[in-house]
């Protein structure tokens, strides 16, 4: 039996029984919210290892829910659950520092792979080894300015805030100019450890960079696609 804490804030009380049922049979602590509130008040209450969202919940909404978290714990992992096909939904929880998120419906096994890598990453590496790259205060990225004590992207007089996964993504690009890196060497560096399971949430963050950066999204120029590989930091 193992001592890892799981909240599990999901209105559906057949599917939140059920990822408890099945929590606590694979030797997990588990405890329910209903709603957003609830979620919160038991965050703030009880010291959890991880954090599972559903995006809608009454109350407050998943995001709500998420953001208030990182408000006050940016460490412990968060994995929305979305409805199939919600593309933005995943998007928007990844912007307001979900670690993963998984789609409606899900098998078991697929839960408890993507539960035990974010938890691996979480326990492994508090901080993302990138941060040991010593890159400068502020730095050029293609036509933009990167403020990496603000954590922003300078445009001319347009300014974009940056959460943290993507200042360390655009960090490591920095160090390692016109060089072709794999979506399990990225992941590696910035998540903290190899990765388990699937690159999709790596992708999100480089589509989410690409809007920030590049000047015309839909056709790269900046961070390139090395198909079957990962990506290049097309640094000239």
């Amino acid at each position: 039996m193992n001592s890892i804490s799981i909240l599990v804030a999901e209105d559906d009380h057949n599917i939140r029984t059920g990822l408890i049922d099945t929590l606590e049979s694979e030797g997990y602590h588990a405890a329910g919210a209903a709603d957003g509130i609830q979620a919160l008040k038991m965050f703030e209450k009880d010291k959890y290892d991880l954090v599972i969202l559903d995006i809608m919940m009454p109350g407050k909404s998943g995001y709500d829910v998420c953001r208030e978290i990182r408000s006050q714990n940016e460490d412990v992992p968060v994995i929305i659950l979305t409805a199939k096909g919600e593309e933005i939904d995943k998007v928007v929880g990844l912007q307001l520092g979900a670690d993963d998120y998984i789609t409606k419906p899900f098998g078991v096994h697929e839960l408890l792979a993507r539960i035990s890598a974010v938890l691996r990453r979480s326990m492994r590496s508090k901080k993302p080894v990138v941060q040991e790259d010593k890159t400068p205060d502020s730095f050029k990225f293609g036509s933009v300015l990167i403020d990496a004590i603000q954590y922003r992207i300078r445009k001319g007089k347009r300014v974009v805030d940056l959460s943290d996964r993507e200042l360390q993504l655009l960090k490591y690009f920095y160090s390692h100019p016109s060089e072709v890196l794999s979506r399990d060497r990225l992941l590696n560096a910035v998540w903290g450890v190899d990765f388990f399971g699937t690159t999709r949430t790596l992708d999100q963050h480089i589509a989410q960079l690409r809007k920030k950066i590049e000047p015309d999204p839909g056709h790269p120029t900046v961070i390139t696609t090395v198909h079957g590989v990962g990506y290049r930091y097309e640094s000239s």
